[in-house]
């Protein structure tokens, strides 16, 4: 039996916590104390009582804990998303308790142990909406009452087992989650009634694996998630969409984050959804999390091989660890290189628009890269041909290139395919019209690569000067920059990614064909009209015996 001194000590240190407004460890004086006595906004009008509204020491509700409620006969909407693996249900246990108060349907001040509900100061009967008040729609919560074992975890790789989950979470009957797994209704300390620090994520990352990424500001869960009346709903973001939640820091505003933001309201931009979930539909937009995992993202410079786990600016580092298809059109869990993760979209089912229409027209730009196809831009994996004349120095045969080193914004600073004001979210200028003038920059991207002195010289095709310069035809007219699928062309016609453009090249009035011929050693013949010109066919080279000079010995490296 506790002794006088000692009541009154315990009386004391009751009053003084009351009076403090610094977080408690009691519920006396804290959000949870519905005493009149307490100075919240929300209290009773009379009633000194703290634990009443809560427990009763007789006849409380079977369910335990000496409860003083009566359990919500409502049905719930429970949180689901494509990210979850288990199948939460009904709440159940703990969390049915603390629904009780917090879905709003059953007023504060009704308990078992009055005939009457106890009246609440300024006419208040329920919690007012916002993160306290979570309604009967828990679709925005963290999900609640499903079982949290090993099995999940293995099946789900983000969770870690349970079994070293630390002494301060706890989970309830048949091991499952319940809201008792965050928070404990008696203790404030940390704030939010969390049963542990969560400044560093400490409370986050005890059950989420979420620690393969080194971008600083992809570090704290909070400023992505919030765990209660999430505007985004599936993925508890802190904004209605994917996007716009990473454009809350990137958008220029945010010291050290890309402004992004910007790089959208480009001419040329990938667009994004307005939903929370990300997007793999080739016909919707897209979002940022369709591209790229944030939580895995790692930055760094470029480095052969290019997975996950080697950091590459602009590249699957970059990107983290997110779901690609092969160029061979398998899917896999995790792309091990940038132009994996485009063929997502812009593979075996895109529905993108083609926009220059062609001779062997195909809008699949993972069979134009597929090492079988005919003839490509070694996008992946180097070219199968060693006839690479009018390269720059640095450049060879056997160089590779990404979809990023000719798609990226024209702004060189931010790297990424977020947006250009070149049209195709080109990182520089790549003129398509028939009658173009020739000039360093109308051609910008392709001399990113190829000699213009070379290409002018006529030191590959000895035709090049006079169609390009004289005739002002494009680049694009006869060559298709990504490639013939396999399925499309053909060795003998499809050499040298010659690809007519068909809204400008017809077929040849005389003869009716529309072709070109690969007669080897850089010679061919074309069957085409083109500026009103027929050719029946015509012959490179045109004077008998004419060869291609040999290109200047080149120094190899890997572009970046």
């Amino acid at each position: 039996m506790k002794t006088l001194p000692a009541m009154l000590c315990l009386c004391s240190a009751a009053l003084a916590l009351r009076a403090s407004d610094a977080q408690t460890i009691s519920v006396v004086g804290g959000p949870h104390d519905l005493s009149a006595g307490n100075i919240g906004a929300i209290r009773a009008a009379t009633e000194d009582q703290v634990c009443i509204f809560c427990h009763t020491p007789h006849n409380a509700s079977p369910v335990g804990a000496l409860w003083n409620r009566s359990l919500s006969p409502q049905a719930y909407t429970v949180y689901t998303s494509r990210a979850l693996d288990a199948v939460p249900g009904q709440p159940t246990g703990s969390s049915k308790l603390c629904l009780s108060c917090h879905d709003g349907t059953i007023a504060l001040g009704n308990i078992l142990s009055r005939n009457l509900p106890i009246q609440m100061s300024g006419g208040i009967t329920t919690l007012p909406p916002g993160k306290s008040n979570l309604g009967t729609d828990l679709r925005d919560d963290h999900p609640i009452s499903f079982a949290f074992d090993s099995t999940l975890s293995a099946r789900d790789g983000s969770l870690r087992d349970p079994g070293g989950l630390p002494h301060e979470i706890r989970l309830d009957v048949n091991r499952e989650l319940q809201c008792t797994a965050c928070h404990n209704a008696h203790n404030n300390a940390f704030g939010k009634f969390l049963v542990m620090r969560n400044t560093n994520s400490e409370l986050c990352i005890s059950c989420h694996q979420i620690s393969r990424t080194d971008i600083s500001g992809h570090g704290q869960c909070a400023d992505c998630h919030q765990p209660h009346s999430a505007p985004s709903g599936p993925f508890l973001l802190r904004q209605p969409t994917v996007s716009q939640t990473c454009l809350g820091c990137h958008d220029g505003q945010t010291p050290g984050a890309a402004n992004i933001a910007a790089e959208m309201n480009r001419a040329y931009a990938h667009e994004w959804s307005g939903t929370g979930e990300p997007s793999n539909d080739p016909g919707s937009s897209t979002n940022c999390t369709s591209c790229h995992d944030p939580h895995t993202m790692m930055a760094g410079i470029a480095s052969a091989p290019r997975t996950h786990a080697g950091p590459t600016t602009g590249s699957v580092g970059r990107l983290g660890r997110i779901q690609g298809v092969s160029a061979a059109g398998s899917p896999v869990k995790f792309a091990n290189a940038e132009e994996e993760v485009c063929f997502k979209c812009h593979g075996d089912n895109s529905k993108l628009p083609v926009r220059t229409p062609r001779w062997q027209g195909v809008s699949n730009v993972r069979q134009q890269f597929n090492p079988s196809a005919i003839s490509r831009h070694p996008v992946g994996t180097p070219a199968r041909t060693t006839q690479s004349p009018s390269l720059l120095p640095g450049w060879t045969s056997g160089s590779t290139l990404r979809c990023s080193d000719c798609h990226g914004s024209d702004n060189s600073s931010i790297a990424g395919v977020h947006g250009s004001n070149v049209q195709s979210i080109l990182s520089e200028r790549y003129e398509t019209a028939d009658y173009t003038s020739e000039s360093a920059s109308a051609y910008a991207l392709c001399y990113k690569c190829h000699d213009r002195a070379s290409i002018l010289d006529d030191r590959s095709f000895p035709g090049h000067r006079r169609h390009i310069v004289d005739e002002q035809t494009s680049c694009s007219t006869c060559h298709d920059a990504h490639g013939i699928a396999a399925t499309r062309g053909k060795p003998s016609a499809n050499s040298h990614l010659i690809n007519f453009a068909t809204s400008i090249v017809l077929p040849d009035r005389v003869t009716g064909r529309l072709e070109y011929r690969d007669t080897g050693g850089f010679t061919g013949e074309c069957f085409l009209s083109c500026h009103g010109v027929d050719h029946s066919p015509k012959r490179y080279p045109t004077t008998p015996g004419m060869g291609f000079p040999e290109a200047p010995a080149q120094r190899s490296r890997t572009p970046r």
